[in-house]
């Protein structure tokens, strides 16, 4: 193992192998790889940064004696509301066992009850299939991974590190590498395979359980590039994110209603069971809109308001061991979880679509492949299962130990041209976008409940801020960079500053996206709800995809 900190000099110019994104998808395409090819793992964060390391409840599996793969494909087709693809939802729960079985044997250490593997429900599961390591089971995924990527000599690591575009070859028909930002340069750097990793895109909404580094850049690149993006309209809202005044929209893990907690109320009424059967234990999309519905009707400022999360049904000794992370941040923000409920609101947690990819990770761009959150492999359909995401990482991540390129020769990065760079003058315009006005708006345009003539305003909004930027001189001068020109600035600043540029045209990109999807579907499915078009339509059983300006729809495969 190599890590890349001080310089770029030592730095080559090619790899075999380029995977963007470090959370689990990222780190465990890295192990699955052959040894015998030379791996570059960029992260624009900290080793094991991403929202796979946020994960709380678990990964599913059907490993109890009174469950099956069977009734997992059904929970998860049921949950997709018809717009699964059948094989890869088959390819992953049949799999899921093994990918079990691979993290048992790197290390991970899932909870165990009576000598076996403990399990626990969670919403619009029929059986108990969800393992953990208490309430960190993310956590505990991404350390042991991160751990054993740090042992391999054939994987390097770029850190801190920011990837700007892809490079394409000359007819624009391949992706051969990537432009991106390190130690105040600019680098062009080549490989036979670009592996995208980044995550989601929660950022681009007010309210969400996503870390900082969540905005979308795999599927801005790729869509840039002309690879194929899919049913980006369909965001799922997790039900149950921290609401408190100050405090960040921490996740309170749908296993904690799998547990027994009951939502209630400012009255202290199960409400949940109006809107649903299930009530708590609902479809995440289901809760979610019981709960903006119910404030809708009850609270007099339906924006701030919230309802509880009640453990009382739990018993202690249960929450102490199934759930130290919430209690402990609960604590900080003044909440004692065993004498008062937890306030608690929707907010953005897990984008189902992404670029497209086939059994084998492949995008429709030749190079580009694409994994875990990124990727739209067809398992989570309009609505994902919950503990699906964290599966779904690790058994589509295997299929890359397949993977067969041409080994790159060792080239070293050509000369630098040196550049002042200095766009502060601008940097205010585009923060007010960044930080206030695109997720606000995006909040309210696209958030839980979407109509026609609020998507059209908010898509001519947002296109009109896209435009802004690209004028800007930091837009033209993201947007002309040249392939093989190594740059080096003079400072840090403009390195911080072209970053900031870059993830916030990310931000737009993915923004408008959505948006253009949501506007395009006009019924209500899984994740995306519409007020003038409140109910599903056989006539919109397909998806959504979008290739550079075109839209379309296409139909359901292996349904």
């Amino acid at each position: 193992m190599n890590i890349f900190k001080s310089t770029s000099l030592n730095i080559p110019s090619q790899f075999d192998i380029i995977i963007v994104g470090s959370g689990a998808a990222g780190l465990y395409a890295a192990l699955c790889l052959p040894e015998s090819y030379r791996v570059l793992l960029v992260t624009k964060g900290k080793l094991g940064t991403g929202s796979s390391k946020w994960a709380q409840g678990g990964i599913a599996a059907a490993i109890a004696p009174d469950d099956s793969s069977q009734l997992h494909l059904e929970d998860t087709l049921n949950a997709g509301a018809e717009l699964c693809d059948r094989l890869a939802v088959e390819f992953l729960v049949e799999n899921a066992p093994s990918a079990i079985a691979s993290l048992l044997q790197l290390g991970v250490i899932f909870d165990r009850k009576n000598n076996k593997l403990a399990t626990t429900l969670e919403a619009a599961h029929s059986r108990s299939r969800v393992l953990h390591s208490q309430d960190t089971t993310g956590r505990a995924i991404v350390d042991i991974l991160t751990a054993r990527v740090l042992e391999r000599a054939n994987i390097h690591i770029l850190s801190p590190a920011f990837v700007l575009n892809l490079w394409l070859d000359s007819q624009g028909d391949r992706c051969q590498g990537i432009s991106l930002l390190h130690n105040s340069q600019i680098l062009w750097l080549k490989a036979n395979a670009v592996i995208l990793a980044t995550g989601g895109g929660g950022q681009i909404f007010a309210k969400t359980t996503n870390p900082t580094v969540s905005t979308g850049d795999g599927v801005a690149l790729a869509w840039r590039a002309g690879a194929i993006v899919r049913d980006l309209e369909f965001i799922q809202f997790h039900p149950t994110a921290l609401s408190q005044p100050g405090a960040p929209h921490f996740l309170i893990s749908e296993a904690v209603r799998g547990e027994g907690a009951h939502l209630v109320d400012s009255e202290g009424r199960r409400f949940a069971f109006d809107y649903h059967p299930r009530g708590e234990l609902a479809p995440r999309d289901v809760v979610s809109r019981a709960i903006f519905n119910h404030l809708e009707k009850t609270a007099p400022d339906p924006a701030t308001a919230c309802v509880f999360l009640d453990l009382g049904a739990i018993a202690p000794e249960k929450i102490r061991y199934r759930f130290p992370n919430i209690i402990q941040t609960c604590q900080q923000w003044g909440i004692d979880v065993f004498a008062q409920p937890i306030p608690v609101a929707p907010a953005a947690h897990y984008w189902m679509g992404g670029v497209v990819v086939d059994l084998m990770n492949a995008t429709s761009l030749p190079g580009l492949y694409a994994i875990g959150e990124t990727a739209s492999t067809g398992v989570h359909g309009a609505n994902r299962l919950a503990s699906n995401s964290l599966l779904e990482c690790i058994v589509f991540a295997a299929q890359l130990q397949k993977l067969e390129i041409k080994p790159v020769g060792d080239r070293q990065l050509e000369s630098f041209t040196v550049f002042q760079g200095n766009w502060q003058g601008e940097i205010a315009e585009i923060e007010a976008i960044r930080e206030k006005l695109l997720p606000a708006l995006m909040w309210h345009s696209a958030g839980i409940c979407r109509s026609q003539l609020v998507l059209e305003e908010a898509i001519a909004q947002v296109d009109f801020w896209r435009s802004q930027l690209v004028n800007l001189e930091v837009g033209q001068y993201l947007f002309n960079l040249s392939p093989r020109n190594n740059i080096q600035f003079e400072s840090e600043a403009a390195e911080k500053q072209l970053k900031f540029v870059a993830e916030t045209m990310n931000l737009l990109d993915i923004g408008s996206l959505i948006l253009k999807s949501a506007a395009f579907r006009s019924e209500s499915r899984g994740g995306h709800y519409r007020t003038d078009y409140p109910n599903r339509s056989d006539a919109w059983q397909g998806h959504t995809l979008i290739k550079g300006d075109g839209i379309e729809m296409s139909a359901i495969e292996n349904s």
